[in-house]
């Protein structure tokens, strides 16, 4: 049987990290490229088709004999898609069924979350998306192998709105010693790279590069950063989910309050890991918070 991986979403910041990882294993790798690409991206594209991938234009939203032409003889679909429903939704169903057509053997779709299998609907509406997406695909003839990595580092200290330089803050809601489950975007792609690898892997796969609190995240965004920040808590878990009905009363559009909702699956500790899976791989090497503050100063 063929061990190439056809990647969907590689030009995005995962998908291309994705592809870096496992070129540098050696794998054989096909990417699904959309036409008319900005240049930044085409430029990141034409560095991995120096190191060796394969490219090949068109969408996950392509009709399904197509996209199967496409995947080929690829034994492996990757999708780092990102995307609203149309993408997230019925673009990696339809990913699923070119798959099938293919007769590709495994399927990892663009989950990259906290613990989606123990959520519930309307708790984040991104994380629904996916829920609906796996719920469609369910009984798929392939081997669906899902990989979480709780929340990204750069996320924390971007998307989030938790960190604040120019005021000297860190602020947060509920418990600031409840456990969370973080990860850098490149030990994520590493991970995921390591699982399309990985002929055993199967399910949910849950890794972190480290699980820390609030508070422990606040003492390493410093020790990293070399500043002192103020650690402000904003409310318990329960006012933030009520600040987030508040919100959603006020406003039709939900990316308003989805960074809320991220926070609150994790400081609610509904989607926290019940267990890690990094033992499965010893080869990656996760950075830490602070090393990775510190790299990025």
């Amino acid at each position: 049987m063929s061990s190439k991986i056809f990647v969907a979403g590689a030009t995005g910041l995962l998908g291309g990290r994705i592809v870096s990882a496992l070129l540098d294993q050696g794998a054989s790798v096909r990417a699904l490229v959309r036409p008319g690409v900005d240049a930044e991206k085409k430029a990141a594209i034409n560095a991995l088709q120096a190191r060796g991938l394969e490219v090949v234009e068109g969408d996950i939203t392509d009709p399904a004999a197509r996209l199967a032409d496409a995947i080929g003889d690829a034994a492996t679909v990757v999708s780092a898609v990102q995307g609203g429903p149309d993408v997230i939704v019925d673009g990696q169903v339809n990913l699923v069924r070119a798959a099938e057509k293919a007769g590709a053997g495994r399927f990892i779709p663009s989950d990259f979350a906290v613990d989606v299998t123990r959520l519930e609907d309307g708790d984040n509406f991104m994380i629904d998306w996916r829920r609906r997406a796996a719920a469609a695909y369910r009984e798929a003839d392939l081997n669906v192998v899902s990989v979480l990595n709780g929340a990204f580092y750069e996320v924390m200290l971007g998307f989030m709105g938790i960190v604040d330089w120019e005021r000297g803050t860190l602020s947060h809601w509920g418990d600031p010693d409840q456990p969370l489950d973080l990860t850098s975007v490149a030990d994520t792609a590493a991970y995921t790279a390591a699982a399309a690898l990985d002929p055993g892997a199967a399910g949910t796969l849950r890794f972190a590069g480290e699980v820390v609190s609030f508070r422990g995240f606040h003492e390493a965004v410093e020790r990293g950063s070399g500043r002192r920040l103020e650690l402000r808590n904003l409310g318990t878990a329960d006012e933030l989910r009520a600040e987030i009905e508040r919100r959603a009363r006020l406003t039709e559009n939900p990316f308003d309050y989805v960074a809320l909702q991220y926070q609150w699956c994790m400081v609610s500790g509904k989607g926290k890991f019940a267990t890690l899976d990094n033992a499965r791989y010893p080869q990656v090497t996760p950075v830490s918070v602070a090393d990775f503050v510190r790299a990025s100063a």
